[in-house]
């Protein structure tokens, strides 16, 4: 049994012309085959073209919601005709009521026409014209084509720096080249709109619009968070203990630091305004991330003194440790 055609479409029975229409738009260009690559796109579709070909026409829908499937073998006289056959009164169908026809169980003569088969009678090619090329009996018009997303991928500095980007995307058509206008310190998840580059629209619709989610690589010495921008600095022990006006590389360039004397691993130094520029907005902050590095290898005046330093201290890092774990108790 067919599905109720006020289902297909997702409105109610009470629904208005301008509704029925909207439904379809929304429907058909969601399912149409050359947009939606699902199996069963192309059923649903051919579903939601037959149940606006019915509700659209005034005349076919009060035959529809009157005699439900049988609207189809309903003749264009069929008011007269339920009228005589009733003694002169016209019968009423409630809500959700549908009759049979022709009135008394008689067999009549089939007057659906194109509207016989469904799609199995008629040609698709003519019919998706007429729909929305003009060409045939559809009545929607124009449907917009789809929105679509593909993935940016950019380093750290690109988005920092913003410009122009050249992406290659795989399309129904082939490899295609954009050309995008990238914002200063655009942030991970960030969409951007290349107007007219999505889905194709049906007939004289408009295409949709092409949205590229932006996707921060990975990077070596650079973590981001929103508009904040952490760097590892690496430092000597001497710089570390003694404190030092040190460089630290951003991705805007090279900048200064100064490190407090007696700073350890995990120190973080903050920056302010040298994060992510915000455009419209306060840029973010860079955090320089100490990391204490010793010589791979020592030379004999280094392990010299380093043995010294070693007998003249009396830090004991790990004591140092428990020591404020207690504290913190």
């Amino acid at each position: 049994m067919a599905r109720d055609y006020y289902e297909v479409l997702g409105v109610s029975r009470d629904a208005s012309p301008e509704e029925l229409q909207q439904a379809f738009r929304r429907l058909a260009r969601a399912n149409h085959p050359d947009v939606n690559r699902d199996p069963g796109a192309e059923e649903r579709f051919k579903e939601i073209n037959e149940a606006y070909s019915a509700l659209s026409d005034p005349e076919l829908r009060k035959r529809y919601d009157r005699f439900g499937e049988d609207y189809r073998r309903v003749p264009e006289d069929w008011e007269e005709r339920v009228g005589a056959g009733a003694g002169g009164s016209r019968r009423r169908s409630g809500p959700g009521r549908r009759d049979a026809w022709p009135p008394g169980g008689d067999s009549g003569p089939d007057f659906g026409g194109g509207f016989g088969g469904g799609f199995g009678d008629v040609d698709i090619e003519d019919l998706l014209g007429g729909i929305f090329g003009g060409r045939g009996r559809g009545r929607a018009g124009p449907v917009a084509g789809a929105d679509q997303e593909a993935e940016l991928p950019l380093t750290v500095e690109q988005a920092y720096r913003g410009g122009r980007q050249e992406i290659t995307l795989n399309g129904p058509d082939g490899p295609r080249t954009y050309t995008v206008n990238i914002p200063p310190g655009v942030t991970d998840g960030k969409r951007i709109r290349l107007a007219g580059e999505g889905g194709r629209g049906m007939g004289d619709g408009p295409a949709g619009d092409l949205y590229l989610v932006v996707r921060l690589q990975p990077h070596p010495r650079f973590r981001v968070d929103g508009k904040d921008i952490t760097a590892d600095l690496p430092l000597t022990p001497w710089e570390a203990a003694l404190g030092a006006s040190v460089p630290v590389t951003t991705p805007g360039g090279e900048t200064k630091v100064t490190v407090p004397a007696g700073s350890s691993t995990g120190r973080r130094l903050r920056l302010r305004g040298q994060g992510m520029p915000g455009p419209g907005g306060r840029p973010g902050d860079l955090y320089a991330e100490i990391k204490v590095m010793v010589p791979p290898r020592l030379s004999d005046r280094e392990r010299e003194l380093f043995s010294e330093l070693a007998a003249a201290s009396s830090f004991d890092p790990r004591r140092a440790g428990a020591d404020d774990a207690r504290r913190n108790r």
